[in-house]
C-alpha cells in the first residue's frame, strides 16, 4: 500500500472532515495521481467508496491498520 504520490493524513477528524480535505487535495492533483488518505472515523468505510463512485475516482485500495485504515484513491479524469 506504498504506491501512492501523495498522502493526507485525517486521523482525528470526523466525517464529513476526511472526505472534504480528500476532495480538496485532489483538485490539485494530476489525473491518474493516487491519494493515500489516512482515517479513524468509522463513517469514511461507507464514506470515502461512496465519495469516489460520485466523483469519479478509484478506489484502488483500502487497508486496516493498528489504530486507523488507510484508503488509495486514483484521481479520475
Amino acid at each position: 500500500m506504498d504506491n501512492h504520490d501523495e498522502i493526507l493524513d485525517a486521523i482525528g477528524l470526523l466525517c464529513p472532515l476526511p472526505v472534504l480535505k480528500a476532495r480538496k487535495r485532489l483538485m490539485s492533483m494530476r489525473d491518474g495521481a493516487v491519494l493515500k488518505l489516512l482515517a479513524d472515523d468509522p463513517a469514511a468505510v461507507i464514506d470515502v467508496p461512496h465519495f469516489c463512485a460520485e466523483a469519479g475516482h478509484t478506489l484502488v485500495d483500502q487497508g486496516d491498520f493498528d489504530d486507523h485504515r488507510a484508503y488509495l484513491i486514483r484521481k479520475g479524469g
